[in-house]
């Protein structure tokens, strides 16, 4: 059986509660725990709407989601992810603990682990120029090439 050390005793003199594993990733995800998210946004993101696309994007690969939204952040920078997660019919949640200090402005999260590597807009943001630039990689061939390829191909 495991001793319990003088950090549980004041977690339970001072909460009334018992200690929560990784209570510390708790507090920085807005009350989930890591395995279970699929995107966060900063508040600086979430202020700017600059994940905005992404979010969106991500709402309709992941529907069984919820969003976890930082109650620090004023109501008037909320508005567009508000409306992202009505239009796919993801429940979101002001999560609002003035006694913790995090970045975090927004998370999507399942109920359970899934484990996804790559959380981050950036991550996101990343993997899209390589996309467009396979794809586009045709346009932005000099003319030489491009008349290289035309007379090769015939």
């Amino acid at each position: 059986m495991n001793k319990k050390d003088v950090e549980d005793y004041l977690q339970e003199g001072i909460h009334g509660r018992k200690r929560r594993p990784k209570e510390a990733e708790r507090e920085k995800y807005l009350g989930t725990l890591r395995e279970r998210i699929v995107l966060v946004l900063t508040i600086g993101e979430v202020m700017t709407d600059a994940g905005i696309e992404v979010l969106d994007e991500v709402m309709k690969k992941h529907p069984e989601t919820r969003l976890l939204i930082n109650g620090q952040v004023s109501h008037r920078f909320l508005t567009r992810e508000k409306e992202v997660a009505q239009k796919h019919n993801i429940p979101y949640t002001i999560v609002s603990n003035t006694e913790v200090e995090t970045k975090v402005g927004a998370v999507l999260t399942y109920d359970h682990a899934v484990n996804i590597e790559k959380i981050h807009i950036e991550d996101y943001q990343k993997e899209e120029p390589q996309k467009e630039k396979e794809t586009n990689q045709g346009e932005n061939d000099g003319f030489f090439t491009r008349i290289r390829k035309w007379f090769n191909s015939t």
